[in-house]
């Protein structure tokens, strides 16, 4: 398979030394969008066809393979399908947004403690959204963290605009981030998202190259970490899908993909390419 188009010196400096050097590389990537298709119901997410064999694959030659996402770690591995998957022994998933930490060597799950405001904001959550006018909106309880969603509604932009304000006031209140995303507005712990998570894997690793792949505005903190470390000698490369038509995220990619399917290419070329080598 043909390496793909990669818009940026950078992004190529970046799959070179994963080629070259997949020991010291890490393949992380989000869930939702990326390895599986966006859908109105967050519980029905599973993966595309060939997205964890693309994954097994490269597991085989780099340093750690992960699951970066917003979900609980154990509802991501559930719907990931991960757990017990051939070749994927050493895979961890960061949900949470790293909060927590699932290995597939013990299957346990370790996390941090959750914010007492998360309890407050669970609670007044279902007033808030009768008084914003939008009661059927539906609140994913992620437990340490909260995600109005507004795609089921028959006016998903417009309920997204009318909640965006109460949210940011409830958010200020209880001592959370509101965190935009597509459709979805999420409650979550101050200093917990995706690039925090990535520099711990990056050092708890001592990773020389990543590639990861995001597809909307959460992924941009993983974006914004990396290239940070670019700063510093790390090599990358930044995949984004059009999943979520996150602008910003895909203007800063190296690499960019209509759909998780495209992401199994890319993978299964990374792949091909360490093989070939």
């Amino acid at each position: 398979m043909s390496t793909p188009v990669i818009q940026t010196d950078a992004g190529r400096e970046g799959w070179e030394a994963i080629v070259s050097d997949p020991a010291s590389a890490v393949i992380s990537t989000d869930f939702d969008g990326v390895l599986s298709p966006l859908v109105e119901d967050p519980a029905l997410s599973r993966p595309v066809e060939g997205a964890l064999d693309a994954l097994a694959r490269l597991a085989r030659t780099v340093n750690q393979v992960a699951i970066v996402t917003g979900r609980p770690a154990l509802v991501a591995t559930e719907l990931s399908g991960v757990s017990g998957h051939p070749g994927l022994g050493n895979l961890v998933v960061l949900g949470h947004y790293g909060l927590e930490r699932w290995e597939a060597a013990t299957g346990k799950v370790t996390s941090e403690p959750v914010p007492p405001g998360v309890m407050t904001a669970r609670d007044r959550l279902p007033e808030l959204l009768r008084e914003a006018g939008v009661p059927d909106a539906f609140v994913e309880d992620k437990e340490s963290s909260l995600a109005v969603h507004t795609r089921r509604l028959d006016d998903p932009a417009g309920a997204f605009e009318l909640l965006r304000a109460p949210l940011a006031a409830l958010a200020e209140e209880t001592e959370l981030r509101l965190e935009p995303g597509n459709l979805v507005l999420e409650l979550r712990p101050p200093g917990i998202d995706k690039g925090v998570a990535l520099r711990g894997l990056i050092e708890s690793t001592g990773a020389r190259s990543i590639l990861y792949a995001g597809d909307d505005l959460g992924d941009l903190a993983a974006y914004q970490a990396i290239q940070a470390e670019r700063e510093t000698g790390l090599r990358a490369v930044l995949l984004a899908t059009r999943s979520s038509n996150a602008t910003e995220l895909i203007e800063a990619a190296d690499v960019v993909v209509d759909d998780p399917s495209g992401v199994v290419t890319v993978l299964t070329a990374l792949s091909d390419a360490i093989s070939a080598r």
